[in-house]
């Protein structure tokens, strides 16, 4: 599944070259070529994922991790991080301030797309192609379809993102707040409320094949989708 994938990196030839296989990959890349314009970025919207370099001019590629794992809004996004360093000690630093994988240059597209599927599988796994299961209820984004015990499931492409961020994180509670930051974007303004109004729509289209049950509601936190 395409992502939005920030881009933190200096040198412009190896910016180009990374944002041009990235784009071929279908992914949206923003560029970023400091520390500092990284930041801003993220400030205007969180990425899905962020390629960042070690060595950057100013704020280096490690304070930048460290500050995204500090802020609440920030700390979930997944970070590779991109280096010239091969030591393990290195990368022992690297991976302790925040980074979630290391690609050492040079590197093959081949293998920057490996590691960025396997870290979003990892850490945002409802930005994957994967076909997810969950009690008899089927969703498969390469597709774009669900089904209930066999049966179609027709949804709205908003009800169909909210199920499958929903099936990516069973069990886990989330606020209305945290579903438009992940479903609809943080840069998307629009009020609390609307999620109910998307929930009350998936859980309809989810009663022909009682899967409706799945998605419960939390007093006074949000919701949930129920795998037990």
């Amino acid at each position: 599944m395409p992502a939005n994938i920030l881009l933190v990196e200096d040198e412009p030839a190896i910016q180009e070259l990374i944002a041009f296989n990235l784009q071929q990959a279908g992914h949206h890349v923003v560029r970023a070529d400091s520390a500092e314009a990284g930041m801003m970025v993220v400030k205007n919207a969180l990425p899905d994922l962020i390629l960042l370099d070690w060595m950057l001019p100013g704020m280096s590629g490690i304070e930048f991790a460290k500050r995204i794992r500090a802020d609440e809004r920030t700390r979930q996004v997944p970070v590779i991080m991109l280096t010239a360093r091969s030591e393990e000690s290195d990368k022992i630093s690297g991976l302790e301030n925040g980074a979630d994988d290391f690609i050492t240059k040079p590197f093959s597209p081949r293998e920057l797309q490996a590691r960025i599927k396997a870290v979003l599988r990892r850490r945002a796994p409802q930005m994957t192609d994967d076909l997810v299961q969950v009690k008899g209820l089927s969703l498969d984004p390469a597709t774009h379809r669900v089904a209930g015990n066999g049966a179609p499931i027709d949804l709205g492409p908003t009800e169909f993102r909210l199920l499958h961020f929903f099936m990516t994180h069973p069990e886990r509670v989330h606020s209305r707040a945290q579903l438009l930051d992940h479903v609809w974007g943080d840069h998307v303004f629009v009020e609390e409320r609307t999620v109910d109004v998307h929930i009350r729509r998936l859980r309809s289209a989810l009663e022909a094949t009682a899967h409706d049950a799945l998605i419960q509601t939390v007093r006074g936190t949000g919701y949930r989708l129920s795998a037990q």
